[in-house]
């Protein structure tokens, strides 16, 4: 290679601070326009402490997947470390679980967009007809999107990037010119709200309540797990992930405690009680401002859903180009779309809402769990990687950090076990029924096919394919 093509091919990969800019647009979606009148209701006046905790448990986690990169550069995150620590097997159901977790965020997303697009035209969110159509003729329009090519899609993620931190810095400026100016501090009322029965509305808090309002505020800060993805496009990502992946989350915890700072002092009550779907612009009296943010939020949501729809496939298509499912999930239109790629994946966006009855706060909270595989696997595989027991191939002369690699992977480890065991899993998986709490088979039926049925097939089809 000549020293032009050398210079051409570096120009080409994404280097220290496009890297630290792309972790902040993976992150930065739906998850904080959602999710902190969700935390507020079940944690009350410390939900700005809940997200601190949250932001503290993705910085360990995203350090760990950091020093993953330094010993696996191939594209692939969770799914090549896992492999090249574990074999073929650990990473063929990571490799599966990861499109079922995509496919979950995806659907959480296009929930997220459909009822704020119902909310706009003042129709009924909670019907879930209208979600269900809606969500249908999103689908439709992203295919179309996909169908257009790359420079419409270019043109709807920059738009949406604009948008969201448009959004965002908007809402924190705006909070604190109020709290400035005119000194309100509204964060006790939240502890006396009641509901219909006179009973108060924040429940006691537990240990159990705890890890479920941290996992809720967590699915703001998921997405830093999938950049390593695109490693092979990344100028030394050896060197610069480990540095960029913690930096971009350290930016956007301070984003994420300003926004829910100032929403709970201004505002907590509407934060709670609020109907809306993007419950931040609640917090504002003033029309205007309320229809910026929405606004802002709407456009954030649809660009994230572009882009979804854009690289969830083709999570399933690379699986295909492995062949680790079936050829046909690898074929492409003319236009360049994997359409059956696209297909199972939009089935798969849709079911888990609908099992879910397109429970916001559901969704979410299953998001943000089916993601767990991952964060389990990885740390063990870097103190692997740190000992030399890996069954497959690394870089050849990794940089080794004994307190990045051991210490903390065991941290992000005994983090998510402890969470794990701590979540009130019947909660998540039940409805309720008149006066009665019955189990949600809908939901258990849609897990178990994402977590059981679905990988079983894709060990089966590999095996006999090997055969």
């Amino acid at each position: 290679m000549g020293k032009a093509d050398f210079v051409k091919e570096k120009s080409q990969k994404l280097g220290f601070w496009s890297i630290v800019l792309l972790t902040i647009n993976a992150v930065i979606g739906t998850g904080i326009f959602l999710s902190p009148g969700s935390v507020a209701k079940q944690v009350g006046s410390i939900a700005p402490e809940i997200y601190f905790c949250a932001a503290l448990f993705a910085a360990c986690l995203a350090v760990t997947f950091a020093s993953a990169s330094r010993y696996v550069v191939k594209s692939g995150a969770a799914y090549a470390y896992t492999e090249a620590a574990f074999g073929e097997s650990a990473g063929l159901y990571v490799g599966a679980t990861r499109f079922v977790a995509a496919s979950i965020a995806w659907g959480v997303m296009a929930t997220g967009v459909v009822k704020t697009a119902l909310q706009i035209l003042r129709l009924d969110t909670s019907k879930i007809s209208n979600v269900t159509i809606g969500f249908l003729c999103l689908m439709v329009i992203l295919l179309i999107i996909n169908f257009c090519g790359m420079q419409v899609f270019r043109m709807v993620s920059n738009l949406s990037t604009v948008g969201k931190l448009g959004a965002l810095v908007l809402t924190v400026v705006a909070g604190l010119f109020l709290i400035l100016t005119t000194g309100v501090n509204r964060l006790a009322e939240v502890e006396l709200l009641t509901n219909d029965a006179g009973a108060k509305l924040i429940p006691t808090l537990t240990t159990g309540g705890f890890v479920t309002a941290v996992i809720s505020a967590f699915y703001a800060f998921t997405g830093f797990e999938s950049v390593a993805s695109g490693s092979g496009d990344m100028e030394n990502p050896e060197k610069n992930l480990p540095r960029a992946l913690p930096l971009a989350i350290g930016i956007i915890a301070l984003i994420y405690c300003g926004i829910v700072f100032v929403a709970m002092r201004i505002d907590p009550v509407s934060l709670v009680t609020s109907k809306d779907v993007v419950v931040l612009a609640a917090v504002f009296p003033n029309p205007l401002l309320k229809g910026l943010i929405v606004g802002g939020a709407l456009v954030s949501m649809f660009g994230i859903n572009v882009a979804a729809s854009f690289l969830t496939p083709r999570v399933l298509e690379a699986m295909a180009a492995d062949g680790l499912v079936p050829p046909i999930f690898a074929k492409r239109t003319e236009s360049g779309v994997p359409i059956y790629a696209f297909l199972l994946t939009v089935a798969l966006a849709i079911i888990i809402p609908m099992a879910f009855r397109y429970d916001m706060r559901g969704i979410m909270i299953i998001s943000s769990i089916s993601r767990f595989v991952q964060f389990v696997l990885v740390p063990l595989a870097v103190i692997t990687f740190y000992y030399g027991k890996n069954r497959g191939e690394v870089i050849p002369t990794p940089k080794k950090n004994f307190v990045l690699d051991v210490p903390f992977s065991l941290l992000s480890l005994g983090l998510t076990v402890f969470l794990l065991a701590k979540f009130k899993w019947a909660a998540q998986f039940s409805i309720e029924v008149g006066d009665k709490t019955v189990p949600n088979y809908y939901a258990i039926v849609a897990m178990l096919i994402g977590y059981i049925l679905l990988p079983a097939g894709v060990y089966f089809y590999r095996s006999r394919k090997k055969a």
